[in-house]
């Protein structure tokens, strides 16, 4: 088939999900091809409470694009995670991050302001029972038409896969983690 074959949509669903590295880092590289091709992106983040990278760079890059970004970092820390877990948050507290988190990612994929909202660890929200499977598919279904959106985190549920577009699940092959390493600034985070 030729190009002239091929059709666009208006939008697309992506997913990056899987136990490997890299799909909070693949969803910055699509904030920045947005923003490069002059659209309006929300960058919500889920879970993550502690200071990143990601953090430092969208916060010092936001006088740059005014209005174009939004940025909302929503969470307390990871949750039911063992010895990593947020050691003072309770369940309702990171269940109630975890909502307020998700009517910021709603009202912007709903709301045709934005051409790309990013809900960065969404997927861990859902696995984590934080949110509902049920919840991630209405904000799937509901948002714009002229809106694409971007899930990020392990465990996306298999039975939303068929309203994604792109789905890529990011596979370890290996990990200083599981070797007691811990995360690499810079690298990691």
């Amino acid at each position: 088939m030729a190009f002239e074959d091929y059709e666009t949509k208006e939008s697309v669903v992506i997913v990056y999900t899987g136990e490997g590295k890299g799909k909070t880092s693949a969803s910055l590289g699509l904030l920045v091809r947005a923003l490069g091709n002059r659209w309006r992106v929300a960058y919500v983040q889920f879970i993550k409470y502690w200071g990143v990278g990601e953090h430092a760079f969208i916060r010092d890059i936001l006088p740059l694009y005014k209005n174009d970004l939004l940025f909302y970092k929503g969470g307390k820390g990871f949750y039911d995670a063992g010895e990593l877990s947020a050691s003072d948050i309770t369940p309702e507290q990171h269940k109630q991050a975890a909502l307020d988190t998700y009517g910021v990612a709603y009202e912007a994929a709903t709301s045709g302001e934005y051409h790309l909202v990013i809900c960065d660890e969404i997927n861990n929200a859902v696995h984590d029972g934080l949110l509902t499977e049920a919840q991630l598919k209405k904000l799937i279904t509901a948002r714009h038409p002229k809106t694409s959106l971007c899930l990020t985190g392990r465990d996306f549920p298999p039975k939303l896969l068929e309203y994604a577009d792109i789905a890529t699940d990011m596979h370890k092959i290996k990990h200083h983690f599981d070797d007691k390493f811990l995360a690499n600034k810079g690298i990691d985070f």
